[in-house]
């Protein structure tokens, strides 16, 4: 069953002064099944954040239309929690609190948010810093605080933009694992954008993959690899065969890009 329809859906960002209007996404149409692991994969520039932040209703179509359960997405809303790269938490409070933000502008009572958030925040690997600041943590584990503040206010969907992207190498992998493992054991529905092609294999039911600028999606290829997944998947024969695949698209992309190919319309 589909919950998120994008139908049309473009974006111009219109210049100022001498600078001309930039069509950053041409139309676009993309559906979002129920339970579904969507990874969003393309060149730097290509419109892949673009469409998520108008998924979360932070920017505004230039045409087209985005809707959630049958529903307009017209303004950032709770049934869709955000992930950004940089670290987004409030600095002044600490990891329950922030688990606990949403929930209380929600108007729950304290018991209630903690019933909620504890849970949470032992998944993410935090029990124990519940009272520690964001400046107290490490990238991953202020991410972590990220992804349990993010869960814990129930969303139907999981947005995430490029979450990963600012964490060292070691660091990035475990993150991966961490949630691979929540989603298999929440089944939360998840769009995902990344600019790396063994993450978006890992982590994604579906690599949906985006031409470069102006972009659309140019193809969305199924990954035929079971759950639970473990991190040696990424040497097995089907891992390996769609990442040369994906890494043939993406650089015909690039070169597209730097104007050293065409690729086809």
């Amino acid at each position: 069953m589909s919950i998120l329809e994008v139908k049309g859906v473009s974006k111009t960002f219109t210049g100022t002064g001498a600078a001309k209007s930039t069509l950053a996404l041409q139309a676009t149409d993309l559906s979002v099944e129920e339970n579904d692991f969507i990874t969003i994969l393309g060149p730097s520039g290509c419109g892949k954040s673009t469409l998520l932040r108008m998924v979360a209703g932070l920017d505004t179509p230039t045409t087209g239309s985005i809707t959630l359960d049958g529903k307009p997405v017209s303004a950032p809303g709770a049934d869709r929690g955000m992930v950004f790269q940089s670290y987004t938490l409030f600095p002044w409070l600490t990891v329950l609190e922030n688990v606990c933000f949403g929930l209380r502008e929600k108007g729950l009572a304290l018991p209630e948010q903690l019933a909620i958030a504890h849970p949470f925040i032992a998944k993410v690997g935090l029990k124990g810093f519940e009272n520690h600041f964001p400046k107290q943590l490490s990238g991953g584990m202020q991410q972590r605080t990220a992804l349990a503040r993010a869960l814990a206010n129930g969303p139907r969907m999981l947005l995430m933009d490029e979450p990963f992207g600012a964490l060292d190498h070691q660091t990035r992998e475990l993150m991966q694992e961490l949630l691979q493992g929540i989603w298999e054991a929440e089944r939360k529905t998840v769009l995902f954008v990344t600019h790396d092609i063994d993450e978006a294999i890992f982590m994604g039911n579906r690599v949906v993959v985006m031409s470069a600028r102006p972009g659309r999606i140019k193809c969305d290829l199924p990954v035929g690899i079971a759950h639970p997944r473990h991190y040696s998947v990424k040497t097995t024969p089907v891992f390996m065969a769609l990442k040369a695949q994906l890494t043939e698209e993406i650089r015909v992309e690039v070169q597209r890009a730097a104007g050293l190919a065409t690729a086809p319309a």
